[in-house]
């Protein structure tokens, strides 16, 4: 299989046959095609302005980056509640350490 037919969008991907039908008999782009092309925060310059913002360092930091290992039955649990497992997690523990 080559890398086109592998980087190919399918079905299993979420796409329809209109979808395939609209890209399939999309040209390579040439190298006058690649001088032409304007950088992407020039095209859509709020969306790459979006793109860019970071909630930026915490004034003063409040938690600590750590790696733990936990059983992956325990991890998948708590993965599967949703957004802020780690939080909830974190609150066990505090709980759990009598803080």
């Amino acid at each position: 299989m080559s890398n086109a037919e592998k980087a190919a969008p399918d079905k299993a991907q979420g796409y329809t046959d209109e979808d395939l039908a609209e890209v399939e008999d999309s040209p390579e782009w040439t190298a006058e095609d690649f001088a032409a092309a304007k950088p992407f925060a020039e095209v859509f310059p709020d969306l790459a302005a979006s793109i860019r913002r970071t909630r930026g360092k915490q004034k003063a930091p409040t938690k600590v980056a750590v790696g733990i290992r936990l059983s992956a039955d325990v991890a998948e649990h708590y993965r599967k509640s949703g957004r802020g497992w780690q939080t909830r997690v974190d609150d066990i523990l505090r709980k759990a350490a009598g803080l």
